[in-house]
C-alpha cells in the first residue's frame, strides 16, 4: 500500500488549489469562456477607469467631463447602483500627452484592474492604446472623439465611439456653407491628426476637393496660431471651418482679432462650447458673436429641458454645484448611457455580455441625433444640430441632420429626443 507523506499531502493541497485557481480563470473578455472572476466586479462593486486632460493644453473645459460623469455615477450609487452594485469610476490626468496616456491606461488595466476603460478622451492620446486594450480584451467604450479609428468592428471589437463621427460633422457644418454662405470663400484650421483630417475630409466631401482655398493645421505643443491665421487673412478667407479643441478655438479667435481679421466661424463640437470659450477669452468673449458650432445634447442654457433639469440637480447634489456648461451635459449623457448598457447586460455581469448589450443597440437618451450601435457600426452618435451665438447666448437653429462618412446625403433627422425617468435612472429594459 502507497504511504503518503505530510509533505506529499501538501503538494497535491497546492496543485488542487491551482488548479481550482485555474478553473475560476481570469476574465474573458469578448469571446471568453465563462464568468469567472470579472476583473473590477465584485457583488457590490464595478470598478471602471478613463484618461482625461485635467491639466494640458486641452483641459479647458475638457477637465469637467470626468467629474461630472462621476456625478452621475454617485446620483446612481445613491440610489440604489446598478443591479446592486455602485459603480467606481478612477479618474486619471494624462495631460492630452499620448505617452502619460499608454502609462495611466496600462495602470488601470494592471494595477487598478478596471473592468472597463470609459470615455478616454482624445484622438492623438486614445489612439496609443487601442491595441494595449484590445489584447488585455477590456472594453473600452464610448470614446470621446469623433475619430473614424474606433469604428473598425473587425479589428478592434470592443471600442465603441460617443461623438459624432468627425467626417459626418464635416459634412454638416459643410452643407451650411453651400445652403447658407454659397459663393464664399472657405478655408480650414484642424488639428494635425486623425480629428483634423477627418473633419477636413467632410468638408471636402461635400464641398468638392479644390473647394477649400487655404487649409492649414496646429499642434497642440505650440501655442502660436498666428502664421496660419495670417495665411487666411491674407487670402481674403470669408468662411474659417476649425477642427479645433476649445483652447485652440479661442487661440485662433482671439489672433484673428489681434490681426484685424473677421470671417464667419464655423467650429466643430468639441471646441464650440460657448461658456468655455468665453471664459478663455475672458473680456474679449464678444468677439464669439455670430459663431457657428454643432452639437448634439441638450443646450446647458435650456432651462426647460427635462435633461438639463435632470443634469442640474446631480450638478447640485454631486458636482459641488460645480459650473454648468456643455461639457457638464457631456459628462452626464456618457454616465447615463453607460448605466443603460450596465442595466442591459444584466445581473450576471461580464466583459462580454457588457459588449453584446451595446452592439445589440436600440438606446435612447438626451441625444438630439440617433446612436448607432450595432454589431457592424461601433460609431456614436449620427448626426448634429447647428449653433449660433446671439447676444451672448449660445442656441440651435435649424433642423437636426445626419449622415454618413462616405458620400450619402446631409438629411433632416426629425425624431425627438426621449424624456428622462421620473428619477433619472435607467432602467433594464
Amino acid at each position: 500500500m502507497h504511504r503518503t507523506t505530510r509533505r506529499g499531502l501538501a503538494v497535491v493541497s497546492t496543485i488542487a488549489l491551482l488548479v481550482a485557481a485555474a478553473g475560476c480563470g481570469g476574465d474573458e473578455g469578448p469571446g471568453g469562456a465563462g464568468r469567472g472572476t470579472v476583473p473590477g466586479v465584485t457583488d457590490t462593486e464595478i470598478v471602471v477607469g478613463t484618461h482625461m486632460p485635467l491639466t494640458g493644453p486641452a483641459s479647458a473645459g475638457y477637465s469637467k467631463i470626468a467629474p461630472a460623469t462621476k456625478a452621475y455615477f454617485d446620483y446612481v450609487n445613491a440610489n440604489g447602483g446598478v443591479h446592486g452594485r455602485k459603480i467606481t469610476y478612477k479618474i486619471m490626468d494624462d495631460g492630452y500627452n499620448p505617452a502619460n496616456t499608454q502609462q495611466v491606461v496600462r495602470q488601470l488595466v494592471l494595477q487598478d484592474k478596471v473592468f472597463a476603460v470609459l470615455n478616454g478622451l482624445g484622438t492623438p492620446t486614445h489612439t496609443g492604446v487601442l491595441d494595449f486594450l484590445k489584447s488585455n480584451r477590456v472594453p473600452d467604450l464610448f470614446i470621446a472623439s469623433g475619430s473614424r479609428s474606433w469604428d473598425q468592428p473587425d479589428k478592434y471589437p470592443g471600442s465603441f465611439g460617443f461623438n459624432p463621427d468627425y467626417t459626418v460633422e464635416g459634412k454638416i457644418l459643410a452643407n451650411h456653407v453651400k445652403t447658407a454662405l454659397p459663393g464664399q470663400k472657405v478655408c480650414f484650421l484642424g488639428q494635425d491628426d486623425d480629428f483634423g483630417r477627418d473633419s477636413l475630409a467632410g468638408v471636402e466631401q461635400v464641398l468638392g476637393a479644390g473647394a477649400v482655398a487655404v487649409k492649414q493645421t496646429y499642434v497642440t505643443s505650440n501655442t502660436n496660431v498666428a502664421p496660419q491665421i495670417g495665411a487666411f487673412k491674407a487670402a481674403s478667407c470669408q468662411v474659417v471651418v476649425l477642427a479645433t479643441v476649445p483652447g485652440f478655438t479661442a487661440l485662433s479667435i482671439g489672433t484673428a482679432a489681434r490681426l484685424g481679421f473677421k470671417p464667419q466661424w464655423l467650429v466643430s463640437n468639441v471646441g464650440a462650447d460657448h461658456p468655455t470659450l468665453a471664459k478663455q477669452l475672458g473680456a474679449a468673449a464678444g468677439l464669439l458673436e455670430g459663431m457657428v458650432g454643432a452639437n448634439y445634447l441638450p443646450m446647458q442654457n435650456d432651462a426647460a429641458n427635462p435633461w438639463i433639469q435632470l443634469f442640474t440637480k446631480v450638478n447640485k447634489e454631486h458636482n459641488g454645484d460645480a459650473p454648468f456648461d456643455g461639457n457638464t451635459v457631456y459628462g452626464m449623457a456618457v454616465g447615463y448611457l453607460f448605466v443603460q448598457v450596465l442595466q442591459a447586460a444584466g445581473q450576471d455581469l461580464t466583459r462580454e455580455s457588457l459588449l453584446k448589450a451595446v452592439a445589440k443597440g436600440g438606446f435612447q437618451g438626451p441625444g438630439l441625433a440617433p446612436l448607432r450601435y450595432s454589431d457592424s457600426d461601433h460609431s456614436g452618435y449620427g448626426g448634429e444640430r447647428l449653433t449660433r451665438v446671439s447676444g451672448g447666448v449660445q442656441a440651435y437653429f435649424g433642423p437636426t441632420y445626419e449622415t454618413d462618412e462616405r458620400d450619402g446625403p446631409v438629411r433632416e433627422y426629425t425624431a425627438q429626443p426621449v424624456a428622462p425617468p421620473a428619477n433619472g435612472i435607467p432602467t433594464a429594459s
